[in-house]
């Protein structure tokens, strides 16, 4: 390493220390450079920060020591910090419940008394049965940052898996667990990501990695992802070798067995959309997998296995969505069978449960739902109370009752029972937080974006709001991967509502809200589409006089912290705050961390020329300027993020330090034993508190709790 960075690190907390106790604007310290330059395509382009991609090294470790120290200190002095805290905590302590799920006699929820770090998993027998404690995540580690997830039951309903995973990390543990005495079985099976158990007599078959390198674990980019069989009671090297291709390193699989163990499907994919479907009939060992549905193009799911024929939700030549029959034996797409034909909503999700085939769909991103009978026949609309999002809805062969979820901005997430036979809805479980929805109102609005196209947008605020240019308002997004932002409860919301906020969440192209046209009209080199539709979004509001430039803070995560950061490079002048969250800044470099290849699907690679060329005209880490005044700006990411590594965050803002040229506050805050997103609830709190903050006394709020 270069003495020039060892020694500038080496006072780095020297300078810090007084910059902590001044006043704004902040002195920042002068984070040290590199003399590394890459040469794409005969573009040369410095990246003077690399060393900061080494999340392991003394160095980076003392740069988000210090970088934490002045954040720190600056969100302290905000006056009404420690009340919004209390605020968020009031308003979060109130217990929150699951769905149940039906595991032969027993059924299995989570729940959460309030402000327990993770919820925990109960059983009870029977719907009125006395539930139970089935295992308590909060007692596995000290800081509450182990999550178990309940994931598939045995086929006799003796045992269950769980997936195990620590301090927010992706990487996962599978254990086992005997249902009827509740207690773990020794099997243990290690270094999965996104990976389920799917049960086949006595065992299962899961998908996984070899080991990392050692120190490696959070960064090393993951490849050659295999699928194996495990057989409870072996250690996890005699497992089987069921699938492996040594020709494409860069592959994802997925194994799902049908309800009556006669089928495994495997699903492949390059990256975060486009499947390939394979199948095999498990009564002959012998036989491989087979293809179904030809790849990369589009994407298919198995749903069940109709006497020997699959049911099948594809957009292939629909890309609104559509149900089809598949026979194995004749798998050309000639010979599918129609069951549900695709209609101008999109196809949003399909189950079936109790000899019944259950779809829901969206219009204008809110939730309709039907019921079918397996041949497709309508049975029945399922009805909501409000527009919103409901989900579930999915069963056993032998189930005589669902559930579903229902929830809006200001209608808290409500459990229903769902009654098959005679399509009879009852509220199940309701939350009890002291709420007044009647305050508030959700409207929906259409704006043009710069290209003319149709936007739609939910906006949410306190009734009687006046439109006079004056209030907050918090605008997120996503836009991207095909993901549908639909209305959702957040209690932590409330927090900002009550203070007069408005809050706005536009549907930008690049999700799934209106199918996979949607979709491709915001990747690859249409993805400035994206960044359009937001900044569409935010004049609008301005110009119906919600708000102000003065007024407005973006937020954003993943995907969204990429949408941030690129439009406060594009439109610096637009926006009051910036919030982006784990975000995807280095657009040239991300394909080059664990599971960031499989995004180039959505995104193009830096590796292509073309793609190298629209990857670089917006990549937020290469499109600061200096002498800019940007916009008062909290990036935030955390120590086990293996999903967007923080080097993402840790680059850019070392560049937006260095060239911004106006007064607001420009910080990083670095959460320790967290992942992509927060680990554990107190640090959920923590984190929300901080943004908030940051938020409301940039954007000159006065906020009063009580």
């Amino acid at each position: 390493m270069p003495k020039k960075l060892i020694l500038t690190l080496a006072v780095l907390a020297l300078i810090l220390a007084p910059a902590c106790k001044k006043a704004e604007p902040l002195n920042y310290a002068v984070t040290a450079k590199v003399d590394q330059v890459d040469d794409y395509f005969g573009t040369i382009i410095a990246d003077p920060y690399r060393w900061l991609e080494d999340d392991k090294s003394a160095e980076t470790a003392a740069w988000v020591k210090a970088q934490n120290e002045v954040t720190f200190g600056y969100l302290q002095k905000i006056p009404f910090r420690e009340a919004l805290k209390k605020r968020l905590s009031d308003i979060y302590n109130f217990p929150r419940y699951s769905s149940p799920f039906r595991v032969g006699e027993y059924y299995f929820f989570t729940k959460n008394s309030g402000l327990q770090n993770q919820s925990v998993i109960y059983v009870q027998k029977g719907l009125d049965g006395q539930p139970e404690v089935f295992l308590d995540p909060n007692a596995l580690s000290a800081d509450g940052t182990v999550r178990v997830r309940l994931n598939n039951p045995s086929g006799d309903k003796k045992y269950i898996a769980l997936s195990r995973s620590e301090a927010g990390s992706d990487w996962s543990e599978i254990r086992v667990m005997d249902i009827a005495s509740k207690t773990e079985l020794p099997d243990r099976i290690r270094w999965n990501k996104f990976s389920g158990a799917a049960w086949f007599k006595n065992g299962f078959f899961y998908s996984g990695y070899d080991a990392p390198a050692p120190g490696r674990e959070l960064t090393a980019k993951n490849e050659f992802e295999k699928v194996f069989y495990h057989k409870l009671g072996d250690p996890q090297e005699k497992d089987q070798l069921v699938y492996e291709d040594k020709a494409h390193p860069l592959r994802y699989f997925g194994v799902g067995v049908s309800e009556d163990e006669k089928y495994a499907f495997l699903t492949v994919s390059e990256g975060t959309s486009g499947t390939e479907v394979y199948w095999k009939d498990l009564a002959k060992p012998r036989m491989p997998f087979r293809l179904i549905i030809k790849g990369f193009d589009n994407d298919s799911d198995v749903i069940d296995n109709i006497g020997g024929k699959f049911l099948v939700q594809t957009n292939l030549d629909a890309p609104n969505g559509k149900v089809v029959l598949i026979d194995p034996a004749k798998p050309d797409k000639a010979n599918w069978t129609a069951v549900i034909p695709e209609k101008p909503e999109v196809l949003d999700g399909a189950n079936t449960a109790g000899g019944q085939l259950f779809c829901t769909y969206l219009k204008d991103a809110n939730t309709m739902a039907y019921q079918y009978g397996l041949d497709g026949a309508l049975v029945r609309e399922i009805s909501f109370p409000a527009l919103g999002t409901a989900g579930g809805f999915g069963g056993w062969r032998d189930d005589t009752t669902v559930f579903y979820t229902f929830d809006s901005y200001t209608f808290p997430s409500t459990i229903y029972k769902y009654e098959i036979a005679t399509g009879a809805s009852e509220v199940f479980r309701a939350p009890e937080i002291k709420f007044n929805p009647a305050d508030y109102e959700t409207r929906q609005v259409f704006y043009e974006s710069k290209d003319k196209t149709k936007v739609p947008m939910f906006i949410v605020h306190k009734k009687g709001l006046a439109l006079n240019g004056k209030n907050p308002c918090y605008l997120t997004a996503y836009g991207g991967f095909n993901i549908s932002e639909t209305p959702y409860f957040n209690p932590l919301l409330i927090a900002l509502l009550e203070q007069g906020v408005v809050f706005a969440n536009p549907n930008l192209r690049g999700g799934g809200e209106y199918g996979e046209t949607w979709h491709k009209a915001g990747m690859l080199d249409k993805k400035q589409n994206v960044f359009d539709d937001f900044i569409a979004a935010a004049e609008y509001l301005i110009a119906q006089k919600y708000t102000s430039s003065a007024k407005l803070g973006i937020e954003g995560g993943s995907n969204g912290g990429l949408l941030v950061g690129a439009v406060m490079t594009q439109r610096p002048d637009l926006f009051k705050v910036a919030l982006p969250a784990v975000g995807v800044m280095d657009m040239l470099r991300f394909h080059k961390f664990t599971v960031g290849w499989g995004w180039a699907v959505e995104y193009g690679s830096s590796d292509k020329e073309p793609d190298f060329k629209w990857l670089y005209a917006y990549s937020p880490l290469h499109n600061l300027k200096a002498g800019v005044a940007y916009p008062a700006t909290l990036v935030t990411t955390a120590d086990h993020d293996d999903r967007v590594v923080p080097a993402h965050s840790f680059k850019f803002i070392s560049a937006l330090q260095e060239m911004h040229a106006g007064t607001a506050p420009v910080l990083i805050r670095v959460e320790v034993r967290s992942g992509h997103g927060s680990s554990n609830v107190t640090k959920a709190i923590a984190m929300t508190t901080d943004a908030y903050a940051f938020f409301l006394h940039n954007v000159g709020a006065k906020p009063k709790f009580e």
